[in-house]
């Protein structure tokens, strides 16, 4: 037993050791950028580039994530989103959440019950929603946005979420192409521990109402499946 407590701790240690080193490597700081009329207009030109006219007036919105695990619904209009995953349901107010509902295995349960699953729900949809519409959410309600310069003298567009989301605090770097088309960005997220991870934003699909979204996204040697993705006004 001493023999495996001894090859245990030895394995933890090294694991130890290797995360202590590719953080020493691959993490990055924030870099500073300049905020003002010009990222906004880096923002606006981005915006232009994605048609966000038609994704403001696209009201459904369905994809899964964690490799269809989480499936959802979202109609933008009224501010519902059903949310699925294992044997639960839920319907889920983003505008107030004490009037969804959850049911497991079909069978509604009751609030008190219920208030863990709609929490989770919640942080589900918020993590989940981002990967498929954060070019979408460069003027969200607590974002600011700043111009950095990168070391091939192009420009990216920064992005930081006060307020909002499950994670407030977060930031994001776009690289764009010249015509404003986002093409990856860096993150400096809660949920991820090496600041400047970058996630490609480069295999769009059309869907049936003109709008682009994102089908993967890869992260290292990791690719992210946004599953069926359907966006559709009725």
């Amino acid at each position: 037993m001493k023999k495996i407590l001894k090859i245990l701790g030895l394995i933890l240690l090294v694991g130890i050791v290797a995360m202590g080193i590719l953080y020493a490597v691959y993490n990055e700081s924030i870099p500073e950028g300049k905020s003002g009329p010009e990222a906004d207009a880096l923002a606006e030109k981005m915006l232009k580039a994605i048609n966000y006219e038609t994704y403001k007036n696209t009201r459904f919105l369905e994809w899964s994530f964690v490799g269809g695990a989480h499936k959802y619904k979202w109609d933008k209009t009224n501010g519902t989103v059903e949310v699925s995953w294992d044997d639960y349901k839920v319907d889920l107010n983003l505008g107030n959440t004490e009037d969804s509902f959850v049911s497991k295995g079909g069978t509604i349960i009751s609030a008190k019950e219920s208030q863990k699953t709609i929490n989770e729900a919640r942080d589900f949809f918020n993590n989940d929603s981002f990967w498929l519409v954060a070019p979408f959410k460069v003027f969200d309600k607590g974002t600011t946005r700043s111009i950095v310069t990168l070391d091939d003298g192009t420009e990216a567009l920064l992005i930081n979420y006060a307020s909002g989301g499950s994670t407030p605090g977060d930031s994001y770097l776009w690289k764009l192409l010249p015509n404003g088309f986002p093409e990856s960005y860096k993150m400096w997220a809660q949920v991820v521990p090496i600041g400047g991870a970058e996630a490609s934003w480069d295999d769009w699909k059309i869907m049936e109402n003109g709008l682009a979204l994102p089908a993967t996204h890869k992260m290292g040697p990791v690719t992210m499946d946004m599953g069926d993705v359907k966006a559709y006004n009725d």
